[in-house]
């Protein structure tokens, strides 16, 4: 709880824009409350929560400027 996941998913997806990535999908398992807020900070919109024969996930869509 101290934002270390969140600026861990800051810092990859300014790799992503000096990349030239336009658009990335991250996913979380869907009991996972504290990984799902550090998506949704850095952008993430939630798409879906699909069931790929495991956990259901959930999928997040965050786009790059």
């Amino acid at each position: 709880r101290r934002g270390v996941a969140t600026r861990m998913i800051a810092m990859a997806l300014e790799e992503c824009r000096r990349l030239g990535i336009e658009r990335v999908l991250m996913v979380c398992d869907k009991d996972n409350i504290a990984s799902a807020l550090s998506i949704q900070k850095n952008g993430g919109v939630l798409e879906n929560v699909v069931d790929d024969g495991g956990a259901p996930v959930k999928r997040y869509w965050i786009t790059l400027k």
